[in-house]
């Protein structure tokens, strides 16, 4: 077992010092966290399917074991490509389509509705081996919104397309495209008749009124591959009843998605705004690069200590650059889900 560089504490004493400060870190951080300092992986993935309001009162045993089903399907799918020797690029969009096309999250299928009825889907994923990145904002039409930032990441030299021009370079790369009636679901039609009637003729603000069952279920992966190389990748329909053509953290990159092989790879989810404002996914891999702090202390103090005194609710999912998986919130839930080496998955829901 190799021995970790994150700490002082842990350079002096070696061996000991690194399981001790596992332990320590662990219990401070509580039950959301997934993490073992002492425990290098050769390769790992982490999935999330978006992070609010989540109480064991919310969902019946059945719909929790759907979600939880789904969860494990995408986090076995990296998984799989992963323990194969393939690249964390392919792991991450493999478990990033699967939510896509599940009507339980946020994206793809089962994105909500903009207060005109219809979806604007984001996403964007990037390279931490060579920090290249493609983003897509506001697209209608392209079944696989991750898969078109996946294509512009390869194959433009720009890093984000938007609305009917990063469709049309969909179209003339061949993606698949699909009526936006293809996106709807029964339920997030409810929520969005439920959140309009709620809003009435209030101003262009209003939307800060409604509670989070309205504001997240962004779906994102990410994963460090055998080769040491990081990726990570996020989705989303947005947020409910959402006018203007606004566009939240998911496509930015820096906000809702960052990976670089010197740090960690993140995915957000959460009340985009502020993940925008405070630069949410790169500044927790710049803390761990720049001030050496371990996953864990770099994912708790953005969004524990950073983020949440300003009103910022959400979550993140995290690998390093040694394979350490931590998956900080500061809401009820996150659906969340984790596999690292030849260990078993391990999928989560609430907080407690």
């Amino acid at each position: 077992m190799k021995q970790t560089s994150y700490s002082d504490l842990t350079k002096a004493t070696g061996k000991l010092a690194v399981i001790g400060a596992a332990l320590l870190l662990t219990a401070c951080a509580g039950e959301e966290t997934r993490v073992d300092i002492a425990d290098e992986a050769d390769f790992a993935i982490a999935i999330h399917g978006g992070a609010g309001t989540i109480t064991r009162a919310s969902l019946t045993s059945e719909q929790e074991a759907e979600y939880k089903a789904k969860l494990a399907e995408a986090v076995n799918a990296g998984h799989a490509i992963l323990a194969e020797g393939g690249t964390s690029l392919d792991a991450v969009i493999e478990a990033v389509q699967i939510m896509e096309a599940s009507p339980l999250f946020n994206s793809g299928v089962g994105a909500v509705y903009t207060f005109d009825g219809e979806h604007e889907l984001d996403a964007s994923i990037m390279d931490g081996a060579t920090l290249e990145a493609g983003a897509v904002a506001g697209v209608k039409t392209v079944k696989s919104p991750i898969a078109l930032a996946r294509t512009v990441m390869d194959e433009s030299v720009h890093v984000m397309l938007s609305g009917a021009g990063a469709e049309a370079f969909a179209a003339e790369q061949g993606l698949e495209l699909v009526d936006n009636s293809y996106f709807n679901t029964e339920r997030r039609y409810q929520q969005l008749l439920d959140a309009k009637a709620k809003l009435g003729e209030a101003d262009k603000q209003a939307w800060l009124e409604l509670d989070d069952r309205y504001k997240y279920g962004t779906v994102g992966a990410v994963a460090r591959d055998k080769h040491g190389n990081l990726a990570a990748a996020t989705s989303t329909g947005g947020m409910t009843a959402k006018r203007y053509g606004r566009i939240g953290d998911s496509p930015i990159i820096g906000a809702g998605t960052w990976a670089d092989n010197d740090s960690c790879a993140v995915s957000a989810t959460g009340h985009g705004e502020y993940f925008i404002r405070y630069h949410v996914a790169a500044d927790i891999c710049s803390r761990m690069k720049y001030k050496q702090v371990d996953v864990v202390t770099a994912g708790d103090t953005v969004i524990h200590d950073v983020l949440l005194p300003a009103g910022g609710t959400g979550g993140v999912i995290i690998v390093d650059h040694q394979g350490h998986v931590h998956m900080p919130f500061n809401t009820e839930g996150m659906y969340r889900a984790s596999r690292r080496g030849d260990g078993e998955a391990e999928v989560a829901i609430y907080k407690d």
